[in-house]
């Protein structure tokens, strides 16, 4: 049996995704045994986050500083404005490096069945940012779900007012994907989108 203080550890560790009861007791056992060079480095850098932690007042995202190092970034295209549901979205599509421009985190997604209203999200930011001018395209980074549709819908009907290009993120066939394996939804999906041959 460990002592109350590793076993309260064990439980935090479990309550994050992708860990389970096991993964925890796996992870606090190597930072046990690896105190100096893992658990100590860990518990600076936790406090370190913790102390400085803010969401970015401009975009939703999540840093140490504010505005974020994306908004404070003055080589990223501040014509392209990109909008996603989540700060987890944002650090994907960021780190893929193949967005140029900005972003705006949505902080969730409209779902009737959660009781998610449009003013449970940063949609009115988000119109006021576009409002303010200075940008020529909307993508909507959605994710492929019926609320994430649904969000999408909803803002690009909010946005059709103002002279942008609203965009969206192509769906279909993932590349080294078999049709066999795929779900309805998106072998219809990647129909709908079909194009020529080049």
């Amino acid at each position: 049996m460990a002592s109350p203080e590793i076993e309260a550890l064990t439980q935090a560790l479990a309550r994050l995704p992708g860990l389970g009861p096991r993964s925890a007791r796996r992870a606090v056992i190597h930072l046990l045994k690896k105190r100096e060079t893992a658990l100590g480095p860990l518990l600076s850098a936790l406090t370190a986050v913790e102390d400085r932690l803010s969401t970015c007042s401009i975009c939703g995202n999540i840093d140490t500083i504010d505005p974020c190092g994306i908004c404070a970034d003055p080589r990223r295209d501040s014509r392209s404005l990109c909008v996603v549901e989540e700060v987890a979205d944002l650090w994907a599509l960021d780190r893929s490096r193949l967005f140029p421009g900005r972003f705006h985190v949505l902080g969730g997604r409209l779902s009737a069945l959660e009781g998610v209203r449009p003013d449970d999200l940063s949609i009115d930011s988000l119109i006021r940012r576009i409002e303010a001018g200075g940008i020529d395209e909307v993508v909507l980074a959605m994710n492929a779900t019926l609320e994430g549709q649904t969000t999408a819908h909803y803002i690009a009907e909010r946005i059709e007012r103002f002279p942008v290009r609203v965009t969206q993120l192509a769906h279909g066939l993932p590349v080294g994907g078999e049709l066999d394996y795929l779900d309805e939804g998106t072998l219809a999906q990647a129909l709908r989108a079909r194009r020529p041959v080049a």
